[in-house]
């Protein structure tokens, strides 16, 4: 199998800790370039550190912050100029909980700037390189909510529901040339993300964090979270040459809880 990312450049965005930085580790050490992209310098310089580099890659990071589009598009153009992205990681933090209808016009806004148009702008960018190296991957991680609802996700639910079909129109649009668009859909994943939805819970129920903790395992038919690796190991797989016929498709990382197929 066919695995290695020698001589590729990966810009992997909101990389500096959680699923982001876990895939950034796997692409590494199968020899990409990494070029982390997020808002913190600092974090970023250390997450930069940290990344393989026994194949002789060239890491690099990028600042931006993904509510701030336009800079998004500036920044993403300038590096493109001057070197080619063959694997592009859209990953954005995820919307504060809450209901639809406590939800305002803003929460939308932000959420859908974040994920959706980022996402945009960044592929636009990328995807002429990809063409002239007749090879691209774009992985978008997105959320098992846009199979079935997640109570009080109601912003998050429903901008992910969009960049899932904008993901599958784009798919179809360059598949013809050797460029592959597909979802991963973590479920329940050891993340800060994670942390904070269970402190959340916790609040509202007055419990501990370890009760929910332990229901919410229990809903797992593995019986367990997930770990930020196993994201990073799948993502790792669609960005090769291994996953060239994988296109268009959003795959489940959850160890089995999403009720559906």
């Amino acid at each position: 199998m066919h695995l290695s990312l020698e001589g590729k450049n990966a810009v992997i965005c909101g990389s500096t800790q959680g699923i982001g930085l876990a895939i950034a580790e796997e692409l590494a050490l199968l020899g990409a370039s990494c070029i982390l992209m997020a808002r913190n310098e600092e974090a970023l310089q250390a997450a930069v550190k940290n990344l393989d580099i026994a194949l002789r890659q060239q890491h690099s990071y990028l600042v931006a912050d993904f509510s701030k589009p336009d800079q998004v598009k500036q920044v993403i153009q300038q590096y493109v100029q001057q070197h080619p992205v063959h694997i592009l990681v859209n990953n954005t933090g995820g919307p504060p909980p809450g209901s639809v209808l406590d939800a305002t016009e803003e929460a939308f806004m932000l959420a859908f700037n974040q994920h959706l148009i980022v996402n945009q702008l960044l592929a636009q960018a990328v995807i002429p390189s990809m063409k002239q190296a007749n090879y691209g991957r774009i992985i978008n991680i997105i959320s098992t909510s846009i199979r079935i609802p997640i109570t009080n996700l109601a912003v998050s639910g429903t901008v992910r529901g969009a960049v899932a079909m904008w993901s599958k129109i784009l798919a179809n649009e360059v598949g013809q040339f050797n460029i592959t668009v597909n979802n991963l859909l973590p479920g329940l994943t050891k993340t800060q993300r994670l942390d904070s939805l269970i402190k959340n819970n916790a609040q509202k129920r007055g419990v501990s964090t370890d009760v929910i903790e332990r229901e919410m395992e229990q809903e797992i038919p593995m019986k367990r979270f997930g770990e930020a690796s196993e994201l990073g190991a799948v993502a790792a797989f669609l960005a090769s040459p291994a996953a060239s016929y994988v296109n268009g498709v959003s795959i489940a990382v959850d160890g089995g809880k999403t009720g559906a197929l």
